[in-house]
């Protein structure tokens, strides 16, 4: 028999991206510190890496002198080789950063979202992304990949964001496509609270963690899932939908739980601040109702106390079914563990035995769209591979993905 001989191009390939992985984790690198580290012979290294710095991706940084032998070149990813875009549209802000592929944001905006209707959303999304693009010097149109985070579930079949009631407007027929005209760069919608797991797990508290949930409680409620390592979704992209958990501590009225589940409409912000209204409180915000409670006040007290008992019982009920090794707790009501969290411990403790470390979100308001670029990093970075794979393995010209 004869022996089988592995395609040349492929066994570059892979040697090529073992090579760039190295480069991302680990930075800065010479020839004998790519070969010990991946276990590739030097001349196979040699060969890998003068595929890659042909190709842009890879540039040398600088060298080494004074030790004996020949100098020893530096080696880097060339990050500016191409580069991403992160959006985070919310009822009240509207957040939007380009990042190079190491995942550094080389531009950022977050504004107050203004818009009157999801057709004026859509047009201020665009202008937004121009003026980041403008102010790192880039245009947009050469991004190799946009994520964008909303509320709601893309429905694959019809092409509209499901559950998204805080966004007026934003689950009708068309909204998608033209948003992705608008836009006008390969580009994906995913869950914002899924996307905000997938940050914590990039660049967060969820670095290292295997199997982690993140709770979000602030305009909406919801929860990413991270299982093995991976987002988990379910199998229509709905798994995390918290918020149509039956209410702890009460029934919501009036109340339509086809959108809006019971568990949000007492547990969300609107939820906080409504609570303390029918307590006699006089605020408009669930952010005055903790200020409140910092300062003293013993109603307010009683509003937060009664807020970390629902949050708590949610996430009694999460730990029993998914049993995760840490429990992050996001958005802007749940990221208050220095007040919620003797709540919710309390009510854990009356519901079961289980406690899984609890801490608050290490990304605050930047969760989702820290998430947003590691996911557009991760189809851009391929996208690289797919074009030297369909050049037969040739050189291309440096420059953008």
């Amino acid at each position: 028999m004869k022996r089988q001989v592995g395609n040349p191009q492929l066994l570059r390939s892979m040697n090529e991206r073992l090579l760039l992985d190295h480069f991302l984790e680990h930075g800065p690198s010479s020839r004998g510190d790519l070969a010990k580290a991946t276990g590739l012979s030097k001349p196979t290294v040699s060969a890998a890496l003068a595929g890659v710095e042909a190709a842009g991706l890879v540039q040398q940084i600088g060298s080494l002198h004074g030790r004996p032998g020949p100098t020893t070149a530096i080696y880097d990813l060339n990050a500016r080789a191409g580069f991403v875009g992160g959006i985070d549209i919310g009822r009240d802000w509207v957040r939007l950063a380009v990042a190079d592929l190491r995942g550094e944001f080389v531009g950022r905006r977050d504004v107050r979202n203004t818009a009157r209707s999801a057709a004026d959303l859509v047009r201020r999304v665009r202008s937004l992304a121009l003026e980041v693009a403008g102010d790192a010097g880039l245009e947009w149109s050469a991004l190799a990949y946009a994520v964008v985070g909303s509320p709601g579930v893309l429905n694959p079949a019809t092409g509209r964001l499901d559950f998204a009631p805080n966004l007026p407007g934003w689950g009708r027929p068309g909204l998608v496509d033209q948003l992705r005209a608008a836009l006008g760069v390969p580009m994906t919608i995913e869950n914002d609270i899924n996307l905000a797991a997938v940050g914590e797990q990039a660049r967060g508290a969820g670095q290292g963690v295997r199997n982690f949930v993140l709770v979000s409680v602030g305009t909406g409620v919801g929860m990413g899932i991270v299982i093995n390592g991976q987002l988990y979704v379910g199998g229509r992209g709905l798994a995390g939908e918290v918020s149509f958990l039956p209410a702890a501590g009460g029934e919501a009225t009036g109340v339509n739980t086809r959108e809006r589940g019971e568990t949000e409409a007492l547990t969300s912000a609107a939820g906080v601040a409504e609570a303390a209204r029918q307590a006699g409180l006089p605020v408009g915000s669930a952010k005055e109702v903790f200020d409140a409670a910092a300062a003293g006040d013993d109603v307010a007290r009683a509003v937060v106390e009664a807020e970390g008992r629902r949050i708590g019982s949610v996430v009694a009920a999460v730990t029993a079914i998914l049993d995760p090794d840490l429990v992050v707790l996001g958005g802007g009501v749940g990221r208050n563990v220095d007040v919620l969290g003797e709540p919710i411990e309390r009510r854990m403790a009356e519901l079961g035995p289980f406690r899984p470390p609890i801490v608050a979100s290490a990304l605050g308001q930047s969760g989702v769209l820290q998430g947003a670029v590691a996911r557009a990093l991760g189809v851009a970075r391929d996208m690289l591979f797919d074009r030297r794979a369909q050049a037969g393995g040739g050189s291309y010209a440096a420059g953008p993905v």
